[in-house]
C-alpha cells in the first residue's frame, strides 16, 4: 500500500548547509538571477548584510544561493506572501543595496516571483524510496 505523502511537513533536522529548508504551502519564491561584473570584497559584504537583514523582515522564511566561477549567480529567498516581498523591497538598506548593484556589481539581472503550492524534499539517510511515493 501507497502512504500519501506529505511534501510540506518540515523536517526534523535542520536542512543542510546551503539549503533553506521546507515550509508550509503555499509560499512565494523570489529569484534572483544575476551576472556579477567582477569579483569585489564589498559585494560580498554588502550580500552578507542583506541575507542577514531580510531574515529579520516579517514573513521572510530563508534563502538558497549559489555563484559560478563566471560570475553568473541565483539567489532565492522564500517569503509568506505578496506584502512580505513588498515591504523587504520597500526596506531603505535594501533599496540601496539595489541602486549600488546597478552602478558597481552587476552586468545583468533578471527577478522573478513565483507562489509554491507543493514542496518536498529527499536524503540519502531516508533511502532510496521516492519522497511522494516512500
Amino acid at each position: 500500500m501507497i502512504k500519501p505523502a506529505q511534501p510540506d511537513a518540515r523536517p526534523s533536522e535542520p536542512p543542510p548547509a546551503g539549503f533553506a529548508g521546507r515550509f508550509p504551502t503555499p509560499y512565494v519564491a523570489v529569484i534572483f538571477t544575476s551576472q556579477r561584473s567582477a569579483p569585489d570584497a564589498a559585494y560580498d559584504a554588502m550580500a552578507t548584510a542583506m541575507v542577514e537583514l531580510a531574515a529579520r523582515q516579517p514573513g521572510y522564511l530563508g534563502a538558497e544561493s549559489a555563484r559560478g566561477a563566471d560570475g553568473l549567480g541565483i539567489t532565492v529567498s522564500y517569503w509568506t506572501d505578496e506584502a512580505a516581498i513588498a515591504a523587504w523591497r520597500a526596506e531603505l538598506r535594501h533599496q540601496a543595496a539595489r541602486d549600488t548593484g546597478r552602478l558597481r556589481w552587476y552586468r545583468h539581472y533578471e527577478l522573478r516571483v513565483a507562489r509554491v503550492e507543493r514542496a518536498y524534499g529527499w536524503d540519502a539517510d531516508e533511502g532510496p524510496a521516492d519522497p511522494l511515493l516512500g
